[in-house]
């Protein structure tokens, strides 16, 4: 008698445990009957409702390929934009033409002469006037290296200075976007090569 009650309960025990697994509910009624007869148990079990299927996230690889493509075509414009604008800005030094020279200085614009700094376009512009006094011009500069950032709108240009088609220093100019395909000068510094005369 002891064994047949213990093995109930172990499949009992079995059937509840697989009711849960299947996210069914168990329900247990228990019933007394008249003395002497032996007690019974019934088991029932009542299913539940499934969770609704839980709907994957979208399948962003697409979209991120395209902005990153988008991206990516930004900032090869913007870098042809700001490569096109240092050579135009260098131009001017070897045309001799100062008015168009001050058409890239931003209004913010700090530039780097030595130890003394010019601030704002109308400072730059008295500095640097002299270096357009003479009828060939006193040195002459190329970008070999532009890197814009990821909004777009600030750019490193960086390359050689010449004197005498020999190379004498290193420049590095910030620009800004500052409208539509119009990048202005913010910072420039010249460092010359050892032994050289910035």
């Amino acid at each position: 008698m002891i064994m047949f009650r213990l093995a109930r309960h172990v499949a009992l025990a079995t059937t509840l445990a697989c009711l849960v697994l299947l996210g069914g509910c168990v329900t247990t009624t228990t019933t007394t009957p008249a003395v002497g007869s032996p007690t019974k148990t019934i088991t029932t079990a009542t299913p539940t409702k499934a969770k609704a299927a839980q709907p994957k996230p979208a399948d962003t690889s697409g979209a991120n390929a395209v902005s990153i493509e988008a991206s990516n075509a930004l900032l090869a414009t913007a870098t042809r934009q700001v490569i096109a604008a240092e050579e135009a800005f260098a131009k001017t030094m070897a045309d001799r033409n100062f008015k168009s020279f001050v058409t890239f200085l931003s209004q913010d614009a700090v530039f780097f002469s030595g130890t003394e700094v010019s601030r704002g376009p109308a400072a730059v512009a008295a500095k640097w006037e002299t270096y357009f006094s003479g009828r060939e011009a006193p040195f002459s500069w190329t970008p070999d290296h532009v890197e814009v950032l990821a909004s777009g709108n600030l750019a490193l240009s960086t390359g050689w200075v010449y004197q005498n088609h020999k190379p004498v220093g290193r420049f590095n100019s910030i620009w800004r976007l500052e409208a539509a395909n119009t990048w202005r000068v913010v910072f420039d510094k010249g460092e010359a090569i050892c032994g050289t005369t910035p």
